[in-house]
């Protein structure tokens, strides 16, 4: 892309691929099914796609208490300072009820609410996720969530319970409602309530591309955060960087899934040279590197090669990636022009795998281009702003004859006629206002 940028830049990156729409008509009768059959449709979609029978969905809160008392110490300790920094981020992420002065004797109060109930979605795939757990409960518990849920994927090798990681990790955050349901009949389960679960107001949390159609056939019956794709990075580097780091950071997210993208952004041909010499060797020494050079060998990742760093920042602006690394000379400058990313990573001491688990910033973030008009997940995810209005009578008066006028200039008499009931059906005069 040296020289000038294409118009449809955004249509011409790598990109990952998820046909949401295409997997609809499969969900549907899913959900159908739990929405009519409760618990033992769950219960036999169970056994369907993951192989397992249970006997209920709801697991036992002695298995969450041994399930802690059975973690690897080390594990434990990296769960709670995960926990105490993303509880110091989200706790300041707090809002207050702020009250405005209108005109005297008319107040606009907004009041912050919690939703009534959430289920949170911790995927179990390809990779255990005791992460997402402490992503999705910490800032619905800070938001002052009153009810929530955990559900993960049940694991035949675990006796059709979660992953014991997962089930270790609710323990520590207080979490004593745990089920043993994923893909779309989860977020059914929480849409519509079952004889084990209660409904929930609101599904959050990232899953496959059943658990983003199911997301996107019941919103509306129920609020979600959003419909999670496959995970990428992209970095923005100059000819500074390191390449071992850069290899090192995209190897670390394509180690995600076969799908995962990942994507170099830089003004330097001789880094992007040293970085794809660099990969093989990287991928020989790591655990998954059929999924790695598969993921990285993929449509959906590239190195893209830019005649500026103004273009560079152009580029990952019309990407809008879930994950932003920056590695360049006076990266926090650089960083501070990008504007359209789920979580922005300055400089060579902050990875996204730091994000990912211990930085205090939460990972369930914005993919698919997404995060140009989209938020990660926050404590503002579970709140509601409620406007309370109170004016007087003088208050109301006041504005009487603004309301009719343009009541009547939309041809919506009865507002109108609702302000001037409450002062005998005449409308109280209103000073024009100087020029």
């Amino acid at each position: 892309m040296r020289g000038s940028l294409p118009a449809n830049l955004r249509d011409v990156l790598p990109r990952a691929e998820l046909d949401v729409e295409a997997a609809l008509e499969k969900v549907r009768p899913i959900c159908d099914d739990v929405r009519h059959r409760g618990a033992a449709a769950v219960r036999e979609l169970t056994a369907r796609f993951d192989g397992v029978e249970i006997d209920s969905t709801r697991v036992p809160a002695e298995e969450l208490t041994r399930a802690l008392a059975e973690l690897d110490p080390k594990v434990r300790a990296a769960l709670e300072e995960s926990i105490r920094r993303a509880r110091l981020v989200h706790r300041d992420q707090r809002r207050t009820d702020v009250t405005t002065q209108v005109v005297p004797g008319g107040t606009v109060t907004e009041r912050w609410v919690p939703v009534d109930r959430v289920g949170l979605y911790v995927p179990g795939g390809r990779a255990v996720y005791p992460s997402s757990v402490v992503m999705n409960v910490v800032p619905a518990q800070e938001a002052g969530v009153p009810s929530l849920a955990v559900t993960s994927p049940a694991q035949k090798e675990f006796g059709g319970l979660p992953h014991p990681t997962i089930l270790a990790a609710c323990a520590l955050l207080g979490v004593e409602e745990v089920y043993s349901v994923g893909g779309a009949q989860a977020v059914a389960m929480f849409a519509y309530g079952t004889e084990e679960c209660p409904p929930a107001t609101m599904v959050t949390g990232p899953g496959n591309i059943w658990v983003a159609a199911a997301k996107r056939l019941l919103k509306g019956r129920i609020g979600i955060d959003s419909e999670a794709g496959p995970t990428e990075i992209a970095i923005l580097a100059d000819e500074t960087a390191d390449p071992v780091h850069v290899a090192a950071d995209l190897i670390s997210q394509a180690e995600h899934d076969v799908i995962a993208a990942a994507v170099l952004v830089t003004t330097s041909a001789e880094l992007a040279d040293a970085v794809e010499r660099e990969l093989p060797a990287q991928i020989a020494a790591t655990k998954h590197g059929e999924r790695i050079t598969e993921a990285l060998s993929g449509r959906q990742s590239g190195i893209v090669l830019v005649g500026s760093l103004d273009d560079g920042v152009r580029v990952v602006d019309a990407y809008a990636a879930e994950h932003l690394e920056i590695h360049t000379a006076d990266a926090a400058e650089v960083a501070a022009r990008v504007r359209n990313a789920g979580a922005i990573f300055v400089g060579t001491y902050a990875p996204v795998s730091l994000g990912d688990y211990l930085a205090g910033s939460n990972h369930v973030l914005p993919t698919g281009g997404c995060a140009c008009h989209s938020s990660g997940l926050s404590v503002q995810s579970f709140l509601r702003g409620i406007h309370v209005v109170d004016y007087t009578r003088e208050a109301l008066a006041d504005a009487a004859a603004h309301v009719t006028a343009l009541a009547d200039a939309e041809d919506l008499p009865a507002h109108g006629a609702a302000v001037r009931a409450r002062f005998g059906w005449q409308v109280p005069s209103t000073p024009e206002r100087p020029a």
